[in-house]
């Protein structure tokens, strides 16, 4: 016996075993169930999602020799010549090659005649906007009032040429393209059957390059036996359809994110060897990017079912790198990447416009800015950890600062403050703990007991913090209760997202600086927007000084003449504050 592709091979003769389309299969069941049945049918969509499949199920519904059913039998003459495609009274017609109106007109002139051996006699019309206008006119009379004994099913990838009129005489269903994780699972289940191994990777490069279409998806399985022999790789498959390793894909972020420039490189190079589309490697880049996005927010949501272990290597390296990268490393890495796939067209060459996108991660990764000095000395090298030691501005009138003494060596001492006035904390590892967060004083410093807490004024506290999101969890914080080991704050649902492990674990080391021991913070929900908190107190005192700001101007008596005279009026009154006045010099500051 000849082979038979898998694309016939395994096209579904049943609606139970269709795939992807249970809105379409709902609506045909419970109108063959109820005895429903409309006289026209149109089925859109894409190439490959199964329209024709569909209408053939309907017409072996239809024409059943058990009777008008939802589960045809498939084994009386009727399915069977229905399947093997020699029914008398199914009659198919590919409109693309019959678009004349002679065509149409002899099409219908049979519509009067009883079927032969079936039910009903169907008119299955493919690729329908082919039809010519004058074909459609001649089509719509007995589209609209056919004979009891006929059914039309209509399928066409292209709806927005049919005309209304057609439109309106039929009942419509879109099909809907597959997702690449449904195209997956049902290419898994046909390999089994066939006896083939195939890679989890394998499948999902499959699925991804039929884009939607299952009838695709086995096309380019049956590509991939042939070239594959005894099992499917996902080398194999790339290698096939021209598509990197998501492997090698990893290792250039890898790369990028630990600032490894000649490793990057060196990637780079063994993948130009391949010819790769440059455009899609960036596109594939952004999609591994997204994928470690998620992983990160599901790790912050605590509803979220904890997942097991990856069995993908994909997914076990989206998690690895979730809980590696800071958050805001990945959403710059994949803005960087989008931004770099629209400018390629502009670059010197595609393989050049790829690396600048690449060496643009690796040069803007999120940083702290560097401390101001304090008191004079220099902020120390040293580094706790792998952290480097960062500082912050201290306010102006703010009271002196006590160092401490730092181990032998000959590093320069770090500043400590002795007042209510923290240092912001130094950028920390990201820690993979939930709260509550324990954070331990660095080694240089001896840990004593302390009695009392030291005091804690927490919108001085806030506002002495270095912008950034530590910075905004503590304004939009309200402070609740303290003392040397344990402080709680209460958190309003609006900023829960500032909650994150990394930014919990540099508060509570700022804290633990001011109170003078480790420091375990607690997080509390807030169901109302409280005035007390920093941000609150900031808004208000803002609001308050453009409040006098404008009244000052309208008493202004060159601002009253101009209104007694000319009718002027104050429309808004912009202050600026010391960072846009910074830049101008001696320039008075209005």
């Amino acid at each position: 016996m000849s082979h038979q592709v898998l694309a016939r091979k395994w096209r579904p003769g049943r609606f139970e075993d269709l795939i992807g389309q249970p809105h379409v299969v709902r609506a045909l069941v419970n109108a063959l169930t109820n005895d429903r049945l409309h006289h026209a049918y149109l089925f859109s969509g894409t190439r490959g999602v199964g329209k024709t499949t569909v209408a053939r199920i309907l017409a072996r519904c239809l024409n059943c020799e058990t009777g008008v059913t939802a589960t045809p039998c498939g084994e009386c003459r009727s399915c069977m010549e229905i399947a093997e495609g020699r029914h008398l009274d199914l009659i198919e017609v590919d409109a693309a090659s019959r678009t004349r109106v002679d065509d149409t007109r002899e099409l219908l002139d049979n519509v009067s005649y009883a079927p032969v051996s079936g039910r009903f006699k169907v008119y299955l019309i493919d690729e329908v906007h082919m039809l010519s206008e004058k074909s459609f006119n001649a089509l719509l009379k007995t589209l609209e009032e056919p004979p009891p004994h006929v059914k039309f099913l209509l399928a066409t990838t292209d709806p927005q040429k049919l005309p209304v009129t057609v439109l309106s005489r039929c009942l419509q269903f879109n099909l809907k393209p597959m997702s690449t994780a449904l195209i997956a699972e049902h290419l898994n289940r046909v390999l089994a059957a066939e006896g083939i191994a195939a890679e989890p990777g394998a499948l999902l490069r499959l699925a991804e390059a039929a884009e939607g279409s299952m009838r695709d998806a086995l096309s380019l399985t049956d590509q991939a036996i042939a070239y594959g022999g005894a099992g499917l790789t996902e080398a194999d498959i790339c290698d096939m359809i021209g598509l990197l390793p998501r492997s090698r894909l990893s290792e250039l972020l890898d790369n990028a994110w630990a600032g490894q420039g000649a490793g990057l490189l060196q990637t780079l190079n063994e993948l130009d060897a391949l010819a790769p589309d440059w455009s899609r490697l960036l596109e594939e880049l952004a999609a591994l990017v997204h994928g470690v996005a998620v992983e990160q927010a599901m790790a912050l949501d605590s509803a979220a079912v904890e997942a097991g272990p990856a069995s993908d290597p994909l997914v076990a390296w989206q998690r690895e790198t979730a809980r590696r990268q800071a958050p805001e490393e990945v959403q710059l890495a994949y803005q960087i990447l989008l931004h770099g796939r629209r400018d390629l067209p502009h670059a010197p060459d595609p393989r050049i416009g790829v690396e600048m996108t690449l060496l643009r991660i690796l040069a803007f990764r999120p940083e702290p800015p560097p401390r101001e000095q304090v008191g004079g000395s220099a902020a120390g090298s040293g580094k706790r950890g792998s952290d480097r030691v960062r500082g912050t501005t201290i306010p102006e009138g703010a009271p002196a600062s006590r160092r401490d003494a730092t181990p032998s060596g000959g590093r320069a001492s770090r500043a400590e403050p002795a007042n209510p006035l923290p240092e912001p904390a130094a950028a920390p590892e990201p820690v993979p703990t939930s709260a509550p967060v324990a954070v331990s004083r660095p080694t240089s410093r001896p840990v004593h007991a302390v009695a009392e807490p030291r005091p804690l004024d927490w919108h001085v506290f806030a506002n002495a913090l270095q912008p950034g999101p530590v910075r905004e969890l503590a304004l939009h914080a309200d402070l609740l209760e303290y003392d040397a080991e344990r402080v709680v704050i209460a958190v309003q649902s609006a900023h829960r997202m500032l909650c994150t492990d990394r930014s919990r674990a540099r508060l509570a080391e700022a804290l633990g600086k001011i109170l003078g021991g480790p420091v375990r913070l607690e997080l509390r929900d807030q169901a109302t927007a409280s005035k007390n908190t920093p941000a609150a107190r900031l808004a208000a005192d803002a609001a308050d000084r453009q409040a006098r700001a404008e009244s000052e101007v309208r008493a202004d008596p060159v601002i009253a003449a101009l209104r007694e005279t000319f009718g002027a009026e104050v429309s808004r009154v912009h202050l600026r504050d010391e960072a846009d006045s910074a830049g101008e010099g001696s320039r008075s500051r209005p």
